[in-house]
């Protein structure tokens, strides 16, 4: 979900962009768009059905990391469903500026409300796998999310499982979490002599994130968990990653609502080692590794980044490129220990592998 705009505006900028795709001569069928169960048919070649081990589904896919999802896995072969939330959603287009590449065969976008079962249904029906991008965000709050934002997120979350469960085709579900599901916790470890570690067996607990007013790391980690006990005991591989704040080239523009309700807390976070970043093409890589080795190796949890804001000089540029001064860095003692150690050796080591899997094949073939 996005800013909510007039509707004489949404709709004066949803015929600019179909007029602007038709003299472009390529892009999206309007013609083939169908509300609910539709979809609409990106580039010409081959009919839906084609390729039907290789089609997924990806939730809140016009999203800052929802289409960067979309372009790893078109770059890799598959079939790609683009699951739109409305009309607003369809509008985002407009503004990727990658109308070429999303202008490929092998990609369809359909509408799909996340608290509607069965147009999730009818979304996912046909894909073997599901990528639940999708979170909600508040146009009226000052962080951009709220306590009900949270609690939506988690009905949401047992909604896209329970689809995923009820759709016969699908398999798999990647879920997209958050490292705030795992770094707000109230044992404090300033009294241990080594620094605790935060990995994938770390929650956070949701009474702190309630008393402390966190609502992005609230629903975060309810939705995570609405999602584990929706698949519980079901035909279903789940598996969730846990990405620190999401950056890369635009992020300011295209995700500045996320951002910024991440970074709720961002001062105490900083102070204890626990604030990181993580750019947006690596996610995505680290999301379609780990569906690709659901069927051997990936279960679980994944704990997703690549850097951690330890020095001022990084607050302070974080702040910078966010617009959002005196959010981030406090001044601190010199001798300030680290109470925690952020560990991403699981992710690490799978994409590390599959890298290595990918080269060894490259240079039989190549060699």
């Amino acid at each position: 979900m996005g800013v909510l705009r007039s509707t004489e505006s949404l709709e004066a900028e949803v015929k600019e962009f179909r007029e602007m795709l038709l003299r472009s001569g390529g892009g999206l069928e309007f013609g083939a768009w169908k509300r609910g169960s539709g979809a609409v048919r990106r580039g010409t070649g081959g009919e839906e059905g084609e390729g039907h081990g290789r089609m997924v589904c990806v939730t809140s896919a016009v999203s800052f990391l929802g289409f960067a999802i979309v372009n790893r896995l078109l770059s890799l072969g598959y079939c790609v469903r683009l699951a739109l939330e409305n009309q607003e959603d369809l509008d985002k287009l407009r503004d990727m500026e990658m109308f070429g590449e999303m202008g490929r065969d092998g990609a369809w976008a359909v509408m799909a409300n996340v608290m509607d079962l069965d147009s999730l249904c009818r979304a996912f029906d046909g894909c073997t796998g599901v990528f639940h991008t999708s979170a909600f965000v508040d146009p009226g709050g000052v962080s951009g999310y709220s306590k009900h934002m949270a609690d939506m997120e988690a009905r949401a979350a047992e909604r896209v499982i329970e689809a995923c469960v009820r759709t016969q085709s699908v398999r798999k579900c990647v879920f997209t979490s958050s490292l705030l599901a795992c770094v707000w916790r109230q044992n404090s470890p300033r009294n241990h002599r080594l620094a605790t570690i935060v990995d994938e067996n770390c929650w956070s607990d949701e009474s702190l994130c309630r008393d402390k007013k966190l609502w992005f790391a609230l629903g975060k980690t309810m939705a995570e968990k609405a999602a584990w006990r929706a698949a519980r005991g079901r035909d279903l591989k789940l598996v969730t990653v846990c990405p620190a704040l999401v950056t890369g080239p635009g992020f300011r523009r295209r995700n500045s609502t996320g951002s910024v309700a991440y970074l709720k807390g961002a001062r105490e976070m900083f102070a204890e080692g626990l604030l990181a970043t993580v750019d947006v093409s690596k996610v995505a890589e680290a999301h379609v590794s780990v569906y690709e080795a659901m069927g051997s190796t990936a279960c679980g949890r994944y704990i997703c980044y690549d850097r951690i804001i330890q020095r001022k000089e990084e607050a302070l540029e974080l702040e910078r490129q966010l617009g959002i001064p005196n959010r981030i860095y406090t001044e601190t003692p010199t001798d300030h220990p680290t109470w925690f150690d952020l560990c991403n050796r699981k992710i690490s080591r799978l994409m590390s592998s599959r890298r290595r899997c990918a080269y060894d094949v490259y240079s039989i073939v190549y060699d």
